[in-house]
């Protein structure tokens, strides 16, 4: 593209970027860290609870396995008719 035919949209953009800038709080980077740090021990903590949940999820359904057996046949609940009296 030759310099006198640029995209107007490129032009405003370019206007924006060169214009004066918003001042910034002094202490941002301190409240960004703060903020991250916050969040980084939410999200462990989280993760810690979840998978806690999980661990006692899965020992519940093996105690339940262990005991229920839903694998084996129930027994017949009615006795054969007696033959040979």
């Amino acid at each position: 593209m030759s310099a006198d035919r640029r995209d107007p949209r490129e032009e405003q953009v370019r206007r924006m970027l060169d214009g004066p800038h918003p001042a910034l709080p002094p202490d941002l980077a301190a409240q960004a860290v703060r903020h991250g740090g916050r969040r980084l021990r939410l999200r462990r903590a989280a993760q810690r609870t979840a998978g806690w949940l999980l661990a006692l999820a899965l020992v519940a359904f093996l105690v339940w396995i262990g005991v229920e057996q839903p694998w084996a046949t129930e027994p017949a609940q009615v006795t054969p008719p007696l033959e040979g009296w």
